[in-house]
């Protein structure tokens, strides 16, 4: 069977999740098109695999706005009924917007783009990932003539903006929905009838293999902790250092690793300069999958102090590595992590709950720490297992196609 998937931006550092989804839908018998907005120029990849994605990836803005023309006037001539009712949804959907309505045109030029592509592909369906704007390109490649669509939503961003982007049309006009958590069901839940509950359905992002047949590596005596994700305020890691400040002033020795890269790392950087945690904090920047892998079996625990997630795919990761979590009790984080079984649970933005957890952590024995990391490898093992999920996928095309 020949789908695509449609993406904002593909490959991309932090959504690997997606590699690891259609790489699994292939072995299951898949043809899959990848079909993105950007990507191609991407200088941020460090990961094999993603420098072959790309390779295989076709760009709808490669050749910029300009290069949208002749398939819009090729769909315009082709099938002009159906040119103006996408048109006019298009123009629907820009009414109390958070974008205003000349992005949404180009985004019905985009979906020309796409659904001349689709055509010559034959492909018999599209999924995106993210509510945003790609859910809405697919959506007008469908009002357009093209195959039917599907879409996973992830959150935070649509959950903050659902009336803005207007998920519920989306949902309402897709053959279904996937949500990664139990959480994400039930915002989406809030935004349409109750008829369209049906549709919903909960696929968890997966873990490849390469995570779950990694043998055990012994938890180190060293105090070190790493937090893994982007620097973005999302994140929390301004909260993170300023709960580090605290352990420092109370004379506890620990070694903190941001293993990423992102906007707020100037801002970070000066927290760290302004705290005297040079000696304490160390910032990675880009780093593979392998050296993330590395840095997570070289630490304790992982800390991701978020104040606004989805279900970050990073505490599966480290969860399957057999470490546990400290995290804090949003969106679908509590079905994963446990308090006290796998990790530690503790209220987003309260720094001094944060601080009580970590300096916890740091004084557990080693012995506590691998029980709890079997105990994660567990519960991440029977959730999260990429193939598993992808069948649930696979079948869900199958039914709608």
């Amino acid at each position: 069977m020949r789908i695509a998937y449609f993406i904002n931006q593909y490959p991309k550092v932090s959504h690997s999740f997606i590699r690891r989804e259609i790489l699994a839908l292939e072995r299951q018998g898949f043809v899959v098109q990848r079909v993105a907005l950007r990507g191609w120029d991407a200088d941020e990849l460090v990961d094999a695999e993603d420098v072959s994605e790309r390779d295989k990836t076709r760009y709808v803005l490669q050749d910029g706005v300009k290069g949208l023309l002749s398939p819009v006037l090729q769909v315009l001539r082709a099938e002009p009924r159906r040119f103006f009712s996408a048109l006019w949804l298009a123009l629907r959907m820009s009414r109390r917007a958070d974008r205003a309505w000349p992005y949404h045109l180009v985004y019905l030029f985009e979906a020309c783009r796409l659904h001349t592509w689709l055509q010559d592909s034959d492909a018999g369906h599209v999924h995106a990932h993210f509510g945003t704007n790609s859910t809405e390109v697919v959506m007008l490649a469908n009002a357009l003539g093209g195959p039917s669509y599907s879409f996973t939503v992830h959150g935070p961003e649509e959950f903050d903006k659902p009336q803005f982007i207007h998920l519920g049309e989306k949902v309402r006009r897709s053959a279904f929905v996937a949500a990664i958590s139990a959480y994400g069901r039930s915002q989406l839940f809030r935004w349409v009838d109750h008829a369209h509950w049906p549709k919903v359905k909960v696929v968890h992002c997966g873990l490849e293999q390469a995570f779950h047949n990694v043998p055990a590596v012994a938890v180190p005596s060293a105090p070190r902790l790493v937090c893994v994700g982007r620097l973005c305020e999302q994140k929390g890691q301004l909260l993170l250092l300023e709960a580090a400040r605290i352990l420092a002033a109370q004379g506890m020795a620990f070694e903190l690793v941001l293993a990423g890269d992102g906007e707020m790392r100037g801002q970070i950087e000066a927290l760290i300069t302004q705290y005297g945690l040079q000696a304490q904090v160390r910032i990675t920047g880009w780093i593979s999958s392998e050296q993330v892998r590395a840095e997570i079996l070289a630490a304790r625990a992982m800390v991701l102090p978020s104040f606004a997630e989805g279900l970050p795919v990073v505490i599966m990761e480290a969860m399957a590595l057999r470490r546990p979590v400290l995290t804090t009790y949003v969106a679908g984080i509590p079905e994963l992590v446990h308090q006290g079984e796998n990790g530690w649970l503790f209220p987003a933005g309260d720094v001094d709950e944060l601080a009580a957890a970590l300096a916890d952590c740091l004084a557990q024995p080693v012995e506590v720490l691998q029980r709890m990391g079997e105990a994660a490898y567990q519960r991440v093992l029977e959730r999260h297992d990429i193939d598993t999920e992808a069948a649930k996928l696979a079948a869900l095309f199958r039914a709608h196609a």
